[in-house]
């Protein structure tokens, strides 16, 4: 009975310890970093636009506003100022060449342009502007 207890005992101290490092002294994981920091907007419509070469594009957008605008009456989780936005962008987008959307390092740069003219033309705080969704033909 008592070589039992010689073993059973410093097995339930040694799991007790244990439990008591894991819940207490380990060090909690950090919380990690959102991915999308700000407010996602989706527009509703997307945008059909002639492109420069004779073609025309479909491009779904979406933004990511540094700071999530008070909603106004009835507006929903829509951009504030979402007629302004979209004309910005159809703008920018009308008379794009096919390539500028197709070729990556080219569309990263028409949404850098994309997202200047937005800063310049409305009040919302733009972060990110997102192509969601990008059809050229």
């Amino acid at each position: 009975m008592k070589k039992k207890l010689l073993i059973v005992l410093p097995v339930l101290l040694l799991a007790a310890a244990g439990a008591a490092y894991k819940l207490v002294l380990a060090p909690q994981p950090a919380e990690a970093k959102p991915k999308v920091a700000g407010a996602l907007f989706p527009l509703a419509d997307p945008f059909l636009v002639n492109l420069a070469d004779g073609r025309y594009a479909r491009v779904g957008v979406a933004l990511v506003l540094t700071d999530e605008p008070a909603a106004a009456e009835g507006a929903g989780t829509a951009v504030p100022q979402e007629a302004a936005v979209r004309a910005t962008i159809t703008d920018r987008l009308t008379g794009a060449s096919a390539s500028q959307l197709i070729d990556r390092a080219a569309r990263h740069q028409l949404v850098g342009q994309l997202r200047k003219d937005l800063l310049r033309s409305t009040d919302d705080q733009v972060d990110q502007v997102l192509l969601t969704d990008v059809t050229v033909q």
